[in-house]
This record gives structure tokens, sequence and C-alpha cells, in this order.
């Protein structure tokens, strides 16, 4: 029962809706993500003005590598194998347009969520889907914003927690014959540490691990890439031929390259699930728009450059051969592979790699989960404690136990969650557009960082004060204009 649920979401329902929102979103924004590429890296720079924010506000660099803590997780390892070997390399083709189309998607969904976030008791901001489905689409669907908190705490703070662990532990395993239980104790101990610490130790421990594992793999790769240049124009041929099914005896033809390929970049990037705009709308953003710029980056990240760094390191490699059967797949087709280029270490790296994107994406979890919690219990310190404990008891005994069942519930709610949060964007689009406009305006009126005032939002039912407060907290902060005009 759950497999077929599982099947008729992800191969027929989400894949038709994603993908077409994405397209149309891309489209009547006059590709607002290919528009504004260049100008994620200024809004990065100039967030580093606010990193001294009396309240301890996140910046927007914060916020990206904690998406990206979330986004870039064990499928980028494992996953892109599987996609390869079931639907040959023109997969990989069909997963960089998805991740092309989603960024768009990205930057609605999280441009809503910094407009429509609130400010806590002490300073900081939260917000997300349940935020601006309540409030922008009004008193009537709060239920609905009820349902899709329910879905969020279900999916990610306790059912991907548990299965991450799982694939944490037993990869370590499998590297170095550590006991699952040993590592799943020290999982829990860690992310205890982490977690009990709020938003801002979660944070900055993203801050810390994602930019390190993510350089290390992608230098891997381009070491990788070096040693085999002559094969680099191949490898991109086969997989443009694969994609469009010029090329015989490769996977299950154009069908399964473009099912295989869609599959691997909706379930990597996120985009359109919902799960980043919880973390977009806790940075502190000068206009709602420049963390919507931002977090579309994010999917650039995960999807047109991790995933594309074991791509290459597959299809560079002896050990994948086309139409090769299903027989070594998964992380031991990446391990493999990279043993191949590198010698035996390569297994060990892609065991390290893989862990570090697990752990990351535990405490991305865990955030989630506690994001959604807020919703019902406005903040009720005994409730969060209690929540907490349970994902460090999850992490412990999720690496023990098969939990293959409690994986496949886990898609289930991660598909609902989706329709839910697509939804919300469709009937939330024309304010999304009002918002992009906006920004637009004052790009064009030559404004070196766009500024949000709320007031002239009103009709969209924002929560002004938070935004005012932004305002106030500017104009104490004399030296933050100074800092970003320096940056330009």
């Amino acid at each position: 029962m759950l497999e077929m649920l599982n099947d008729l979401l992800w191969s027929k329902v989400l894949i038709v809706t994603l993908v077409g929102i994405g397209l149309w979103f891309t489209i009547a924004s006059r590709f607002v993500q290919f528009r504004y590429f260049g100008r994620m890296f200024r809004i990065l720079g100039a967030s580093q003005a606010f990193a001294h924010d009396k309240s301890g506000h996140l910046n927007s660099f914060q916020a990206l590598m904690l998406s990206v803590a979330g986004r870039v997780g064990g499928g980028n390892i494992a996953g892109v194998a599987v996609a390869i070997t079931l639907g040959g390399p023109g997969a990989i083709f069909w997963m960089w347009m998805v991740g092309l189309v989603g960024m768009a998607t990205s930057y609605f969904e999280c441009t809503l969520a910094q407009a429509y976030k609130i400010r806590e008791p002490d300073g900081t901001f939260r917000g997300g889907p349940a935020h601006y489905i309540a409030r922008g689409m009004g008193t009537r669907w709060k239920w609905l914003a009820t349902v899709y908190s329910m879905l969020l705490l279900l999916t990610f703070g306790f059912g991907f927690n548990a299965v991450q662990s799982y694939a944490v532990a037993n990869s370590i395993n499998d590297a170095f014959g550590i006991p699952v239980w040993t590592t799943g104790l020290i999982l829990a101990l860690l992310t205890g540490t982490i977690i009990f610490g709020g938003i801002k130790r979660i944070a900055k421990a993203a801050e810390i691990l994602v930019p390190v594992m993510t350089v290390g793999y992608i230098t891997i790769t381009l070491f990788v890439m070096a040693l085999n240049i002559d094969q680099l124009g191949n490898v991109f041929t086969l997989i443009v031929k694969s994609a469009f099914g010029l090329e015989p005896a490769i996977g299950g033809g154009i069908g399964a390259a473009i099912v295989m390929g869609v599959k691997r970049g909706l379930f990597s990037n996120e985009a359109g699930l919902g799960s980043a705009p919880n973390v977009a709308a806790v940075a502190y953003v000068r206009h709602p728009a420049s963390q919507g710029i931002v977090q579309a980056f994010s999917v650039f990240i995960d999807t047109l450059i991790v995933c594309s760094c074991t791509a290459f390191i597959i299809l560079c490699g002896t050990v994948y051969q086309p139409g090769m059967s299903a027989e070594i797949g998964g992380v031991a087709l990446t391990q493999s592979s990279l043993a191949s280029h590198v010698g035996e270490w390569g297994r060990v790296f892609v065991s390290i790699a893989l862990m570090l994107f697990g752990f990351t994406t535990v405490i991305y979890n865990s955030f989630l989960g506690e994001n959604s919690l807020s919703w019902f219990s406005n903040n009720n310190r005994p409730l969060l404690i209690v929540y907490r404990t349970a994902v460090i008891a999850l992490c412990g005994w999720g690496a023990t136990n098969d939990l293959s069942t409690v994986f496949a519930f886990a898609d289930i709610t991660m598909g609902l969650l989706a329709l839910t949060n697509l939804f919300a964007l469709v009937m939330l689009f024309k304010p999304g557009l009002r918002l992009m406009r906006d920004y637009d305006a004052q790009i064009q009126a030559n404004v070196i960082e766009p500024e949000f005032k709320a007031v002239h939002f009103a009709d969209m039912n924002i929560d002004i004060d938070t935004w005012r407060l932004n305002e106030q907290d500017e104009r104490k902060d004399v030296s933050a204009p100074q800092l970003i005009t320096s940056q330009h």
C-alpha cells in the first residue's frame, strides 16, 4: 500500500506538478533565477554587514549554509548513483533541467517566507509556509497551515531524522567497522549539543561544516576531472544523447532517464517542498526578494554542483558501464568509481562525505521540526525540551534499526507536504510577483541595496511591526549603510 501511494505521488502527480509550476514561475518572472544570478554573490557579501547585528540575527550567508545543509545529503552521493544505474547517464541532464526551473520555485517560496515572517520575543525571526498560508491566504485557510505544520513535523522532525542516522551509522560501519550503536550514541550526543543551543548554534555549526564538506567534495571531483580531462567531452555528449534516447542500451531508455532525473532533482534540491522557507525566514535582510535570490542559489549548489560531482566521478570511471545491471549501485557505485580514480582511500572519502552530509541534514531536519512545533505550542519551553530529547533518542534508535517502512511513510508525507505548499504558492503567486517587481523597480532606479517598506504592502496582511523593527535596527547601526556601500 505504501509503495503504491509512493509511486503515485512521486512518479506521476508530483513530477508533473513540480516541474509545471517551476516552468510557470520561471517564465512569468522573466527567468528571475538567471536575471539575478550574479547578484546572489553581491547579496551574500553585503550580508556580512549585519554579522554584528545587536540582536544576533542570522545573515543571508548563514541562512544559505543552513539550507544547503538540508538540501545536500546522502541522496547527492547514493541517489545520483541510483539515477544513473536505472535511468542511464541521460538522467543527469533532466536532473539539471529540474534544478534550473526549481530555482524559480525556491525563489518565490523563500521570498514569501521572508515577507510573512514574525519576530519572536528574543528578537529572532520565525516563518515559513505555515505563516504565509495563514496570513497570506486568510484565516479561513489556517487549518491548512496546521496540516502543513503537522506534515513537516512528522516528515523532517521525526521520520527523516531517524533515516539519516541509520544511513550515517551504516556508512561508518562499512568503512571503519565501528558498531552502529557506537555511531548512534555519538551522533545523538553531538546532535543534542547543537540543537539545545537553538537556531543560532545550529546555524553556526552549518556555517562551519557545510563549506568544509562541500568544498572538499568539489575539490576531489575537480581532481578526478583533471585526471580524465580527455574524457570530459565524451561524458557531456553521453549525458545529452542519453537524455533524448540517442544512445542504445542505456538504462531504461528516454522514459527512464526523464523519470529518474526528475525524481533525483526534486528529491535532492527540495524546491517546492516548503522546507527551505522555514530557514529563509530567519535571516536578517533588507528586502524579502534578497533572500529569495540567495535561496535559489542553494538549489544551484545542490543540484548543478554537488549532484554533478557524483555524476562525473561515476561517468569518468570504468566501474559503471552503460546498460549494466543494478547489482552495484547507490553508495557502493560511487565508492568503487572514486576508488578506480584515486585508489582504495576513495571509498573511505565517500563514507566520510556521506557522514558529514547526513549529520548536517539531521541538525537541519531538527530545526524544521522545531519550527513546525512552534506553530502548535507558541514557544512552550517544556514541550520544546521534550521534542529535542525525542530527536536525540531517534538518532540513537534509528542508527540501529532498519527503517525502510519509516522511510516509505516519510516519502508519502513529504509528497503531501509538497502538494500543500505548491497549492499555497499558486494561490500567493500574485503577491510573490508584487514583491519581485518592487525589488526590480528599485534595482532599475539604481538603488544599491533595495529596501522593503512594509507599510506599502499592508493589504497583504504582512506583520508590519516586524519590518518596522528591522528599519529601527538599521537606523541604530549607523555603520551598516557604510559597509553595504563599500561592497560595491
